[in-house]
């Protein structure tokens, strides 16, 4: 079975680096808090990730409009059989009220402008006791700091924005930030980890921060109705993978710009020795022409003829030449009689 192309926004899982961290890391933290329960995957693109959360949950559907999505999902997928697939509006969904625990829909948002009836058609369909686990990039460091327009994205949502439109719906919201960061990590290695502690350097590490000091991405909330259904969740929560794509990108790249340095280097110092070679050609060149132009301005010698042989027949001739006109007078002075 052949890949779902990318288009450019949708992901799959043969992306790389940081967009597969960044999506990945997302139904990771989902995975653990859909234990057991229904849940619907809104928007679920290539099918990845409802696949991932029904390795947990005791039965996923996901929900796309794109009716290539879904038949590649349907295929890829097959073999889950607490997993399904169907076609659909996100903002008209094709369920029965009440009828999920939970509901994941990660990137939705800020394709779509009638965001209200996303929320509306999210309520409807979960449980009094529901959750939702929603993303959407902060505008502010998404796009104004980066100066980046989505071509794709139709609404995006500052901080307080997308607070106000989950609490229309859903009171209780924990909001989390998501960055790739790059972190230099200590974990114990003598049991399960307990206790987080998190530093950020500043001023080249002269000051240290508690916490992570870094403008979020993307949001990430989880979001319930009732106190009860809101479960105990991880102040931090962590994702990698075991061969460590980026980092081994990172040192591929440094790797490469620090042998093509050396050629610019090298090649830097060739030039600047063709350019003293050059200048000094320059200036031979110039007092050669100095030196042409003095010879120039010379009077010119008396033409004499370098040949011998001319030399002797111009002797020879001259005096010849001489007695011409002496002849002449005379047969002028004594007429014929």
């Amino acid at each position: 079975m052949s890949n779902l192309p990318f288009t450019g926004e949708r992901f799959t899982p043969e992306c790389v680096r940081e967009m597969w961290y960044e999506h990945y890391h997302r139904y990771a933290f989902a995975r653990a808090l859909v234990a057991g329960k229904s849940v619907a995957d809104i928007a679920c693109g290539e099918g990845y990730g409802a696949a991932l959360l029904a390795q947990s949950a005791s039965s996923v559907v996901g929900i796309d409009l794109s009716a290539e999505a879904i038949n590649h999902a349907q295929q890829r997928y097959a073999a889950q059989t607490n997993l399904r697939f169907q076609q659909g509006d996100a903002t008209r969904l094709n369920l029965a009220d009440a009828s999920v625990d939970v509901i994941s829909s990660f990137e939705t948002l800020e394709h779509l402008a009638a965001q209200t009836e996303l929320l509306a058609g999210f309520a409807r369909v979960l449980k009094a006791d529901g959750l939702l686990i929603i993303s959407s990039p902060d505008k502010f460091s998404y796009s104004d700091q980066r100066q980046y327009q989505n071509e794709f994205h139709v609404r995006e949502l500052y901080r307080a924005e997308l607070l106000d439109l989950l609490r229309t719906q859903f009171p209780l919201v924990r909001l989390y930030g998501q960055k790739l960061l790059f972190q230099s990590a200590l974990w114990r290695l003598d049991g399960a980890l307990e206790s987080v502690q998190t530093h950020t350097a500043q001023a080249n590490g002269a000051q240290l921060k508690p916490g992570l000091d870094y403008p979020p991405l993307y949001f990430v909330a989880v979001c319930a109705r009732q106190p009860s259904a809101l479960p105990v969740l991880p102040d931090l929560d962590l994702f990698g993978d075991h061969d460590e794509a980026v980092y081994r990108h990172y040192e591929h790249e440094i790797r490469k710009n620090m042998q093509a340095g050396a050629v610019l280097n090298a090649r830097d110092a060739e030039l600047a020795a063709l350019r003293i070679e050059l200048a000094e050609t320059q200036a031979r060149l110039a007092s050669t022409q100095v030196r042409l132009a003095s010879l120039t301005a010379l009077p010119a010698p008396a033409s004499r003829s370098a040949d011998p042989a001319e030399a002797a027949t111009s002797q020879t001739t001259g005096p010849t030449n001489d007695v011409v006109p002496a002849v002449a007078d005379s047969a002028r002075a004594f007429p014929r009689v």
